[in-house]
């Protein structure tokens, strides 16, 4: 465990090391967690897509099917 300061002095020492320290984890969830969490998202962005895409080419299917059955 750390020793507590006992100075003013040691007192904004420790203060600058600890939003030294805070920089660097904002700096890496910055960096690395949400670049990953963007090409996540964009790789299920692609596949509601092809989801989408399916569900109204079946839905078009279906639509032209029961047309080309009623108007004979």
């Amino acid at each position: 465990m750390a020793k507590d300061p006992k100075t003013t002095g040691e007192h904004i020492i420790a203060l600058y090391g600890y939003i030294t320290g805070l920089k660097r984890e904002v700096s890496s969830i910055k960096n690395n967690h949400l670049k990953h969490m963007h090409q996540d998202i964009d790789k299920i962005h692609g596949k509601v897509d092809r989801l989408l895409y399916w569900l109204l080419g079946g839905l078009g299917m279906l639509l032209l099917s029961l047309f080309t059955i009623f108007y004979k």
